[in-house]
């Protein structure tokens, strides 16, 4: 057997697998004769197959698996052996014929493409801007007035408003307004002008006080959705589909009364006497805040980190032709025209992967199960947030952080998500930050920018 390697660029190369019969046919006859002892052919004994027979009926069968093994064993060794940093996988050159049936030597060549070769050294004379959001008090204002919504109370009111909740009863009408003998009567419904699909019949329901009567359209007003209707209407979804206008008879009126500020309200946000005050209420508000911003801040980081050390690193050569004919074998949904239009966005990830991969390299950057909890906690954290569940024990963010970590997806997700904020804690540490303050509407705009 013989490999050889041939540079055929500076990130390209093919190399080559020649095999010879003596290769593989020792293989290809142990392979042969476990198949006489577990599958002889139909006339025969287990073992006891004539080996000319077994050969005819099996052998090219059998070569062809065996070689690919050896073939794919070699390949393996060889890039391991010699350390050979590859972009994707190798693969089979197209002028690599091999007649299996006719031939007994073979030789296979395959592509290959190389990870470029470059230098990035991190150093304090590397500048990466950073933006620090300021908390304005109308950002606190605008919370606090968020959380008295949030966690205020219904009470009856005088007139309906946009988010009022209007009870009262659903008369049935005939095409000329009059009551419908046999039609639906509803004694008790609930209607919300908020939600209402229509903006006429949104209009009707606001401005109402209680024993106001007005004429709408429930079908309008629920933009024909039938699950709507029949809730409303307090009959089955198959005779929901009505399309008659109704009298409706407000009998009470429930508008939203926002908390105010106290203990109480203070306990429902920040947890039990986290403030005691509304000066320590409103400066922990301010807190998150900072705490929210400074995400955004940081995420902000990323990008700007990205655009110096790739500028810094300059234009990489990478093994274009290979990666496009690799990306198309490797996404059978997709062809060679989407390929060539999406290859400009990958060759900028891949480039910054390879950077992103050298400084974990160079700084010995490694995860470890501490880091990937840590955010594990984090995601359960945002899973409980999103259903309006805050101050989580730390034993339940634990277990549900620790099931999170048994699911492959999120724990890949995990994973990479733990090296990069590793990797960008490197950056940071090792250049110098421009640090700078700006308003959110400043911060916004930066995006505005190319």
């Amino acid at each position: 057997m013989n490999v050889t390697l041939d540079k055929t660029g500076n990130v390209t190369g093919v190399l080559t697998i020649s095999l010879v019969e003596e290769d593989y046919q020792a293989e290809v006859k142990k392979q042969l004769s476990h198949l006489n002892r577990t599958r002889p052919l139909k006339g025969f004994r287990p073992g006891h197959v004539p080996a000319a027979l077994l050969k005819k009926q099996y052998g090219g069968a059998v070569t062809a698996e065996v070689v690919d093994e050896v073939v794919s064993r070699e390949l393996t060794k060889y890039i391991r052996d010699n350390n050979l940093d590859l972009l994707g996988e190798p693969m089979l050159s197209k002028d690599t014929k091999v007649d299996l049936v006719n031939e007994k030597d073979f030789s296979f060549k395959f592509d290959l493409g190389f990870a470029p070769e470059f230098e990035l050294k991190l150093d304090k004379r590397v500048k990466v801007p950073y933006y620090n959001i300021e908390v304005s008090q109308e950002m606190i204002d605008k919370q606090n007035e968020a959380y008295m919504k949030r966690f205020g109370t219904q009470v009856p009111g005088e007139v309906s408003t946009e988010d009022a909740l209007l009870r009262g009863s659903l008369t049935e009408l005939n095409e000329d307004g009059t009551a419908k003998e046999d039609g639906i009567k509803v004694e008790r419904t609930i209607i919300s002008p908020k939600y209402q699909k229509d903006e006429d019949e949104k209009a009707k329901l606001i401005g109402l006080k209680v024993a106001d009567e007005v004429t709408i359209n429930p079908y309008k007003g629920a933009g024909g959705n039938i699950t709507e209707l029949a809730s409303m209407l307090a009959v089955d979804k198959d005779k929901a589909d009505v399309k008659s206008y109704f009298t409706f008879k407000v009998d009470e009126i429930l508008v939203n009364k926002d908390a105010e500020m106290g203990q109480e309200l203070y306990d429902m946000v920040l947890g039990k006497d986290v403030a005691k005050s509304e000066e320590e209420y409103l400066a922990k508000i301010k807190e998150m805040l900072a705490g929210q911003l400074k995400s955004d801040s940081n995420y902000r980081f990323t990008i700007d980190a990205e655009t110096v050390l790739k500028k810094k690193v300059g234009d990489l050569e990478l093994p274009d032709e290979f990666l496009k004919r690799y990306l198309l074998s490797t996404n059978k949904e997709t062809d060679a025209a989407k390929i060539e239009e999406e290859y400009p966005r990958t060759r900028e990830e891949i480039v910054w992967q390879l950077i992103k991969e050298k400084i974990a390299k160079a700084y010995d950057v490694k995860i470890e199960k501490e880091d990937q909890m840590r955010l594990a906690r984090i995601f359960a954290a945002q899973q409980f947030a999103q259903y309006g569940i805050g101050n989580v024990p730390d034993e339940t963010l634990d277990r549900y952080a620790g099931e999170l970590m048994e699911n492959k997806d999120y724990a890949r997700e995990i994973t990479r998500r733990a090296f990069e904020d590793k990797v960008f804690a490197t950056i940071r540490d090792n250049v110098s930050l421009t640090e700078k303050s700006v308003s959110v509407e400043e911060f916004n705009k930066l995006y505005e920018e190319k």
